[in-house]
């Protein structure tokens, strides 16, 4: 297969790309490379989409900007609201409604959610944005082209971001988890890793 990896210089775009990368052809995308994206910007998306060439699976493991900030729910101003659900939230969406035009059936797009393990202080934009993602994915799986398949991998804290040797999820499991879900046929699941 050709998979397309947006964000593929990040902790988990890399581990994806290390996973598929024996088995699939990897087009690398990221903010500053020879494939460009930025999913702030969906006329980027329409660039990159039309450069690639066929495709058969996309993986957006995008950071998207700056990251939903960890904040209290009483000093977030609309302006970081806006942030958060453009880039993570509406800019998968964006990506969304564009690949699954350009993908000739059939066909995989990943997207990446996120999950806090409970109630997380300061977390409420973060927990907004994420489980947005999930209720489109699921619900927008049965509205894709025939044959085009979407799915979520929702991880929690990744050990390398953490930088602990202990605590987290290690970015290898989690790219698992990525190529279970581009090389299967479920589609509208959501995977918590």
């Amino acid at each position: 297969m050709r998979v397309l990896v947006i964000g593929a210089t990040g902790t988990i775009g890399r581990a994806v790309t290390r996973e598929l990368e024996p088995r699939h052809e990897i087009l690398r995308a990221s903010r500053n490379g020879p494939l460009t994206a930025d999913l702030t910007d969906p006329a980027s998306l329409d660039a990159l989409l039309a450069g690639t060439g066929p495709l058969d699976a996309v993986v957006c493991c995008a950071a998207s900007g700056p990251l939903v900030p960890l904040t209290d729910l009483d000093a977030v101003g609309d302006a970081e609201f806006a942030a958060g659900l453009h880039g993570k939230l509406l800019g998968q969406i964006a990506l969304t409604r564009r690949a699954a035009t350009h993908l000739a059936a059939p066909a995989s797009l990943t997207l990446t959610a996120g999950t806090f393990p409970g109630p997380l202080p300061d977390g409420s934009l973060g927990a907004l944005v994420n489980s947005a993602l999930e209720g489109f994915v699921r619900n927008a799986a049965h509205e894709l082209p025939p044959g085009v398949r979407l799915n979520a991998v929702s991880p929690g804290w990744v050990r390398e971001t953490l930088g602990s040797p202990t605590e987290g999820t290690p970015a290898a499991q989690v790219a698992r988890v990525y190529a279970d879900l581009v090389e299967g046929d479920g589609t509208g699941e959501v995977v918590r890793v």
